[in-house]
C-alpha cells in the first residue's frame, strides 16, 4: 500500500514537472504581455513600480523552467538531495508568488488615482502631429478602446490644441471606425464620434491586466502546493522507511 503511493506520489510529480515547464512558458508570456501592453498606456501612470508583479512574474518563469528540470531528474533518480532542494526552491518561488499577487491587489488599487493624475496632462500636451509621444498614445488609445476625450468628446474643447486649431471638431482618432472617410472629427456631427470617454475604460484595462497577473499566479501558486505535497510524501517514506530504501538501492536485510 505505501509503495503505491509512493510511485503514485512520483507519477504525479514527474506530470507536475512537465506543467511547470509549461507554466514556464506561460507565465513568461503574460508577463511579456504585461510589458507589451502597459508601453501602450504608460504615459497614462507615473510610477514605474507598477511593473513590478510583470518583472517578478517573468523571474518566477524562468526559474520554474530550472525547477521542472530540477525536479523531473530528482524524482526519476530519487534522489534525496534533490528532492529537497526541488522543494525548498518551489517554497521560495511560492512565497514569491503570493508576492505578486500582494503586489498586483495593491497597484490595481492606485491605477485609477494614477490615471486621473496624468490624463488630463497628456491630453494637454496632445498637438495631433505624429512626431509627439502623447499625441500618438492618445490616438492610439481612442482608436483602440473606441472613445473620446476623458469623459466625452466635450472634453476636447478644454485643451490647447482645439483653442489652436479653431475648427471645432475633434482628433480623427475620435471617429467611429465604420463611418470612415465621411468623418472629420467635426463637433457638429456628434454622432460621428465615439460617446465614451476614455478615462474609465483606460482605467478598466489596466487592471484588467493586472488581474491576468493575480490568476495566473494564483493558479500555478495552487500546481506548486501541489508538486509540494507530493514530494514531501516521497521524501518522508524514503526516510522514515528502511524497506523502501533498501529497494531503492538494491541492497538486501542482514
Amino acid at each position: 500500500m505505501g509503495q503505491c503511493g509512493i510511485t503514485s506520489s512520483k507519477t504525479v510529480l514527474v506530470f507536475l514537472n512537465l506543467i511547470f515547464w509549461a507554466a514556464a512558458g506561460i507565465l513568461c508570456y503574460v508577463g511579456a504581455y504585461v510589458f507589451i501592453t502597459y508601453d501602450d498606456y504608460d504615459h497614462f501612470f507615473e510610477d514605474v513600480y507598477t511593473l513590478i508583479p510583470a518583472v517578478t512574474i517573468i523571474a518566477v518563469g524562468a526559474l520554474l523552467f530550472i525547477i521542472g528540470l530540477i525536479g523531473c531528474c530528482a524524482t526519476v533518480r530519487e534522489s534525496y538531495c534533490g528532492l529537497t532542494t526541488f522543494v525548498v526552491i518551489l517554497v521560495l518561488v511560492f512565497m514569491t508568488e503570493v508576492a505578486v499577487v500582494v503586489l498586483g491587489y495593491v497597484y490595481r488599487a492606485k491605477v485609477e488615482n494614477e490615471v486621473n493624475i496624468s490624463i488630463k496632462k497628456v491630453y494637454d500636451e496632445y498637438n495631433g502631429t505624429n512626431s509627439n509621444a502623447q499625441s500618438r498614445a492618445i490616438d492610439y488609445i481612442q482608436r483602440q478602446l473606441q472613445c473620446c476625450g476623458i469623459h466625452n468628446y466635450s472634453d476636447w474643447q478644454n485643451t490647447h490644441w482645439y483653442e489652436e486649431s479653431k475648427n471645432n471638431s475633434v482628433p480623427i482618432s475620435c471617429c467611429i471606425s465604420n463611418i470612415g472617410s465621411s468623418c472629420t472629427g467635426s463637433l457638429t456631427h456628434p454622432e460621428d464620434l465615439y460617446q465614451e470617454g476614455c478615462e474609465a475604460l483606460v482605467v478598466k484595462k489596466l487592471k484588467e491586466i493586472m488581474m491576468y497577473v493575480i490568476w495566473t499566479a494564483l493558479t500555478f501558486a495552487a500546481i506548486q502546493m501541489l508538486g509540494m505535497l507530493c514530494a514531501c510524501v516521497v521524501l518522508c517514506r524514503r526516510s522514515r522507511d528502511p524497506a523502501y530504501e533498501l529497494l531503492i538501492t538494491g541492497g538486501t536485510y542482514a
